[in-house]
């Protein structure tokens, strides 16, 4: 809004005040503001606020316009404006333009940047002999660098970062104050003479490299097989050569992770072209200032590349993908010998690089719990004694149909705020136990914390104590109300009951909030109902049943059921989560088919174990019944032979999907269906797609010798066609034409693509997630939609 007095154009002088409020803060914008203003001839000042970047400007009424004009359009590359809000005051013929000292207090209405992958200007210093940067590792600006992680306070200055205790030197002082530099109130500004300092060291019984160099050193350990903790911008990474068996499968060994994928880290898109399938949304996600991990499917064939850009099999056995980041930090373009002119002799081109933690718990970030905690996993620490305050992983995004589909939203993406379609008090959701991210809001904005990890553990909830606290602190929401998933026993319910202090505790049902969060991120409005298709591993139920095959019609404000897949057993719970073939005789029990030990999953159970298992499921002992669909692509991932023990979530589907994607083009196969079985009386209960006939169609391809990859595709086509049957069933009974896709086996692009593509055929306007992840590490934004909006009175 633009109230600006009117005045004699001839003689007027105007001065206007203007708040500019979003991602403005460590990127550049006041010294933008001042290159801006004083262009114009402007006078004036400009500061940092809570509430954000305040400016007041000063001179002949058009040159006032246009500044005002142009702080959005020609905003600096990081910025974020959200609002400009501009009203006329009294002029006071101040003299030139200048940055004032930050003010704190008040309320805090700024928003925090994220951390930045190193911008060009700075990757050319650091490789430029001539610089006084030359391989300072951590070279930085007003345009990258870390922001996120080291904010301990707002406004953003570097007195509330952790940089605070590194005193500029004259050269990075002058920098810092002329208006002209790229260092103009950069706030992580360093150099070798006073900023932070790497160092390497090593564990017992490891020698230390010759030289006095940490970066040298560190690359002559990682070619001798040794395993790193390399310190990040939000933690510490383990590291290992990717293309040496040994170090990988030792990497493996010690942080006990089964056969779950490492992520990579290459040098540069050429290095990797050979091994994935990479279009422009995968090159635009690696090149990028965020630069994630992107999953990209491999080739199958690798031909005519140098041992030295073949990564070792056990990187990521089983997987259809690859997950791989390019450098961001750096550390890591010192490593990798991306800096020099020609790359060091002994420079690794392709590194595991993967979360620096003790299987189960947070990521460490404190110097002496890394030298402590990862005793047992690193030979050597190549660290520094720049603290990282906020602890943040690297996020993890895949292409799904041309757009990206975030997994894991973290470092580069937090904390950018969701813009909601539906005022929330000020409020705390705490998502769910698995792949945990929290959500604070208020009004419109809502802030998805940093990925926190799986809640099963002390020091994850320790971590989540810590994190909550320091979102509270850099968005100024003061929570009312606290929003929780329904099942009882979710560690994260019992922290905000812990921690309720009078405050009202709402639940949420699991995939109602799955599906909120979808019509969150498409913007929504009040009452907007949707055919939602939320198909998960676990979401306790109305009914207290283990939901996650669920058709549900749904808005903010509430849900019907309108199918699911019908229950079966879950014999022993996680156990049989554990145990995919537990899941394929319980599947088998309930459709009535004999389980005949020519089956693999019938020969993988221990005789004991299926002596017991059979009494169990014939007298429904410790037997939940659960409508899942993820339980449903373990059974037939073991009934396939494809997996029989899972290490790590989603396992037996995600190797599912991996035996698919190797079948190709594969035709529809009518046998492999769902019966459709409707309810006696019309509106009694929901439809229940049985899956039996499937079923009987996989156990007779597989005695069969049909190969596995077939199998794999059929299915995934049969639950496709699944979607499209229940979807028109609902769309004929409510008139709805829009379906919503979400919950973890969404995160599978074979079956996101085939259902999407069908539906489109049908008329239907297809919602798929984009922002937030389709699982758990979306939950909070549903959540919050649902539960802090019904408190707010708006439904």
């Amino acid at each position: 809004m633009n109230t600006l007095p009117t005045a004699d154009e001839a003689t007027a002088v105007r001065r206007a005040r203007v708040v500019v409020r979003g991602v403005v803060q460590g990127v550049g914008f006041r010294p933008f503001v001042y290159g801006l203003a004083t262009g114009l001839r402007l006078t004036g000042h400009v500061t940092n606020t809570g509430d954000g970047v305040v400016v007041e400007v000063e001179g002949p009424p058009a040159a006032v316009d246009l500044f005002c004009s142009r702080l959005l359009p020609d905003a600096p590359p990081l910025a974020v404006v959200e609002s400009v809000e501009t009203t006329g005051i009294t002029a006071v013929a101040d003299s030139g333009f200048r940055i004032v000292p930050s003010r704190a207090g008040g309320p805090v209405r700024t928003l925090v940047a994220p951390d930045t992958a190193t911008c060009d200007d700075c990757l050319a210093e650091l490789g430029d002999p001539a610089d006084r940067r030359h391989r300072h590792p951590f070279v930085t600006c007003t345009h990258c660098g870390p922001r996120f992680t080291i904010v301990t306070g707002l406004p953003y200055d570097r007195a509330h970062t952790t940089m605070a205790r590194f005193p500029l030197c004259p050269d990075c002082a002058r920098e810092y104050h002329d208006p002209a530099d790229r260092r103009f109130h950069a706030q992580p500004v360093a150099c070798p003479s006073c900023g932070p300092r790497l160092r390497l060291v090593t564990g017992p019984g490891v020698a230390p490299p010759p030289g006095d160099d940490p970066v040298a050193g560190a690359r002559s350990l990682l070619a001798a097989g040794a395993v790193l903790a390399v310190k990040g911008l939000g933690g510490y990474h383990l590291a290992c050569d990717a293309t040496r068996p040994e170090a990988v499968t030792l990497l493996r060994r010690r942080k006990a992770r089964g056969d779950k994928p490492f992520a990579l880290m290459a040098a540069c898109v050429r290095d990797i072209e050979h091994l994935v399938h990479m279009g422009a949304a995968e090159r635009e996600l690696l090149t990028g200032r965020v630069r994630p991990v992107v999953l990209m499917r491999r080739r199958t064939v690798v031909r005519d590349a140098p041992r030295t850009l073949v990564p070792a099999d056990a990187v990521a056995p089983g997987s259809p993908d690859l997950g791989i980041m390019l450098p961001y930090t750096p550390v890591h373009h010192l490593l990798l010998g991306t800096a020099d002119a020609a790359a060091p002799a002994g420079a690794p081109r392709l590194l595991v690089m993967t979360s620096g933690n003790v299987s189960g718990e947070p990521i460490v970030t404190d110097d002496e719990d890394a030298l402590e905690r990862l005793a047992t996993l690193a030979d050597a620490w190549l660290t520094h004694d720049r603290p990282v305050h906020v602890p943040c992983d690297d996020s993890v995004v895949r292409v799904c149909d041309g757009e990206p589909l975030v997994l894991r939203r973290s470092r580069g993406y937090a904390p950018l705020p969701v813009t909601l379609p539906v005022p929330v008090v000020p409020a705390l959701a705490v998502g769910g136990d698995l792949k945990n991210a929290f959500c604070l809001a208020q009004g419109d904005k809502a802030w998805l914390s940093a990925h926190v990890g799986d809640m099963d553990d002390l020091a994850t909830q320790r971590a989540f104590d810590r994190a909550e606290r320091q979102l509270e602190s850099v968005t100024g929401v003061r929570p009312t109300v606290l929003v929780t998933d329904g099942h009882p026993g979710y560690r994260s319910g019992a922290w905000a009951r812990r921690h309720a202090e009078g405050r009202p505790v709402v639940r949420v049902q699991h995939h109602h909030a799955h599906i909120a969060a979808v019509l969150a991120e498409h913007g929504a409005a009040a009452g907007e109902r949707v055919i939602g298709a939320a198909f998960d591993g676990t979401g306790y139920g109305d009914d207290g049943a283990m939901w996650g095959g669920e058709f549900l019609v749904a808005d903010y404000d509430g849900f019907q059921r309108f199918a699911h897949l019908a229950y079966v057993p879950l014999p022993g719970g996680d156990a049989a989560v554990r145990r995919p073939y537990r899941m394929a005789l319980a599947h088998l029990h309930a459709a009535g088919i004999a389980a005949g030990p020519d089956l693999p999953c019938t020969a993988a159970c221990p005789p004991a174990e299926l002596t017991v298992l059979d009494a169990q499921l014939a007298q429904g002992l410790n037997c939940v019944p659960t409508s899942s669909m993820g339980r449903l692509f373990d059974a037939v991932a073991s009934l396939a032979g494809v997996c029989q023990h899972v290490g790590y979530e989603a396992q037996a589907a995600i190797e599912l999907e991996a035996a698919a994607v190797t079948a190709g083009d594969v035709a529809d196969d009518p046998r492999y269906t769902f019966r459709l079985e409707r309810p006696s009386e019309p509106g009694a209960a929901p439809l229940t797609a049985v899956p039996g006939p499937l079923l009987a169609a996989v156990v007779e391809d597989v005695r069969r010798g049909v190969p596995v990859g077939v199998i794999a595709a059929r299915f995934h086509l049969a639950v496709a066609h699944l979607v499209r049957t229940v979807c028109a069933a609902a769309r004929g009974a409510t008139g709805l034409r829009t379906v919503a896709l979400t919950g973890g086996v969404f995160s599978n692009t074979l079956l996101s693509s085939a259902c999407a593509r069908d539906l489109r055929t049908d008329g239907f306007t297809v919602l798929r997630h984009r922002e937030v992840p389709p699982n758990d590490g979306g939950l909070a934004l549903g959540q919050m939609v649902v539960g802090a909006r019904a408190r707010a009175g708006t439904g």
